[in-house]
């Protein structure tokens, strides 16, 4: 069966959140991505903030890069929302060559939302287990969140955070 290779830079860095969406799955490395600032400003369906990268000269962002089969792309784009809020597009990385990475329509962008605090647990738990420099860890760990409203949710997404 074909693969393919993945950039995560949100929730889906934390080993146990992508384990859940998609199975075992083979993590290759890390990458640095000079030129790509990480924000929490596109729209979830929840009404909170999810990650998003945007082209920014002046920064740089991390990512886990990951190969699994191309049936289960397919399952991650319907997780992710291609064509709800995100896009997927191919971008060539460093060491890994071509890989799918989900950036958000600009219909989906609001930088007043804030994440909730088990999707910003989600993101900074990742950076941490990485291993990615700490001034991008602390950038991360700055960043505002609140409180999911819905407890079921955030107790669910707890117990995955738990599990590591």
């Amino acid at each position: 069966m074909p693969t393919i290779r993945y950039l995560a830079y949100g929730s889906n860095l934390h080993p146990a959140r992508i384990s859940a969406r998609l199975g075992t799955i083979t993590k290759l490395g890390t990458t640095e991505l000079p030129g790509w600032s990480l924000r929490f400003h596109k729209y979830g369906n929840d009404g909170s903030g999810k990650c998003n990268l945007i082209a920014d000269p002046s920064s740089v962002a991390y990512g886990a890069v990951y190969e699994f089969s191309s049936e289960r792309k397919q399952r991650l784009d319907a997780i992710e929302g291609v064509g709800k809020g995100y896009h997927d597009v191919r971008i060539e990385l460093p060491r890994f060559g071509e890989a799918w990475v989900y950036l958000a329509e600009p219909s989906h962008i609001d930088d007043a939302l804030q994440p909730y605090d088990w999707y910003h647990a989600f993101v900074l738990r990742g950076t941490e287990l990485n291993r990615f420099p700490d001034a991008y860890i602390a950038e991360i760990q700055n960043v505002p969140a609140v409180q999911d409203p819905n407890e079921k949710r955030r107790r669910d997404n707890q117990a995955i955070l738990d599990s590591i």
